[in-house]
C-alpha cells in the first residue's frame, strides 16, 4: 500500500440503533503507521465507530475500507452486499481489537488465549503459533505468566494478554476501545506503556480513550466527536492544546 493511501478510510458513515442516530456522516482517514486517538463525551459515538470499522456493528449508509477492502461488504455500485461470515472473519483478522473488558477465555491460560486465533482462524501450526505467542507475551512483559489463568492475573496483566492476543493475528491495524477504563489507576501505566511501544514501532492504531495526556503524547492525530459527528480533527497538539471549536475547548476544560 502506498504510504499516502489511507489504511483505514470511512466515508459518509451513518449508524442507527432503532430511531437513534449514533453516527451521522462520519468521514475519516487514517494513514499507515498513524496513531489516531478519538476523544469525546460518553454517548458521542466513539466506540460505535470503532466497532463499525471491523464490522462488529453494521452501518446503514456510507463505506469503510481497511487496507483497500471493506470488511463486511462487497460494493455493487449503489448498494452493498453483506459478505458471508467466513469471508468477514478472514478480513476481520487483519484488524486487532482490544476492548474495555478484557474478554479473555477464563478456562484458558494466557498462552492458550493468545494462540487460539492463529490456530483456530488462521490454521497456523501449533508449534509456530506457540513460539510466536511466547514472544508476544515477553514483549508485553508477561513471559512468566504464560501458564496463568485470567483469574490469577491483575486487570492490567489481563489487558496486556488481550493486546498480545490481538497482535498474534499479525494485524495491519489495531483498534483500542477505552483499553484502560476498566483498570485501577495504578495499573493504567503498564498498559499505556505497551501501547506507546506499538506506536513507536509504526503500528496503525485507532484509540478511543479518556486519557488525554496519552493522546497528546502519542497520537499523530486527534478526533473530537460529539453527538455522532466529528467536531474537530487535526494534529494532536493542535486539537488538544489549541482547539478551534468551542465544544472541544469546553470538553477538554472539563476533563483536564
Amino acid at each position: 500500500m502506498n504510504v499516502h493511501t489511507p489504511l483505514i478510510l470511512a466515508e459518509g458513515v451513518y449508524k442507527r440503533f432503532g430511531r437513534t442516530e449514533v453516527l451521522r456522516g462520519i468521514d475519516l482517514a487514517v494513514a499507515p503507521g498513524e496513531v489516531c486517538c478519538i476523544i469525546g463525551p460518553s454517548g458521542s459515538g466513539k466506540s460505535t465507530l470503532l466497532r463499525c470499522v471491523n464490522h462488529l456493528e453494521k452501518i446503514q449508509a456510507g463505506r469503510i475500507w481497511v487496507d483497500g477492502q471493506m470488511v463486511g461488504y462487497a460494493d455493487h455500485g449503489d448498494h452493498l452486499q453483506e459478505l458471508p461470515d467466513r469471508e468477514v472473519q478472514r478480513r476481520r483478522a487483519q484488524i486487532g481489537m482490544v476492548f474495555q473488558r478484557f474478554n479473555l477465555f477464563p478456562h484458558m491460560t494466557a498462552l492458550e488465549n493468545v494462540v487460539e486465533g492463529p490456530i483456530g482462524v488462521s490454521r497456523r501450526p501449533r508449534a509456530e503459533a506457540e513460539e510466536h505467542a511466547r514472544w508476544l507475551l515477553e514483549r508485553v512483559g508477561l513471559a512468566e505468566k504464560a501458564n496463568a489463568y485470567p483469574r490469577h492475573l491483575s486487570g492490567g496483566q489481563q489487558q496486556r494478554v488481550a493486546i498480545a492476543r490481538a497482535l498474534a493475528m499479525r494485524p495491519r491495524a489495531m483498534l483500542f476501545d477505552e483499553p484502560t477504563s476498566a483498570l485501577d489507576p495504578e495499573l493504567v501505566g503498564e498498559v499505556l506503556t505497551v501501547m506507546k511501544a506499538l506506536a513507536a514501532e509504526g503500528m496503525t492504531m485507532m484509540v478511543v480513550t479518556h486519557e488525554v495526556s496519552f493522546a497528546r503524547e502519542v497520537a499523530d492525530t486527534v478526533v473530537f466527536m460529539d453527538e455522532g459527528q466529528i467536531v474537530e480533527h487535526g494534529p494532536a497538539r493542535d486539537v488538544i492544546i489549541d482547539p478551534q471549536s468551542p465544544r472541544t475547548r469546553e470538553f477538554l476544560t472539563r476533563v483536564s
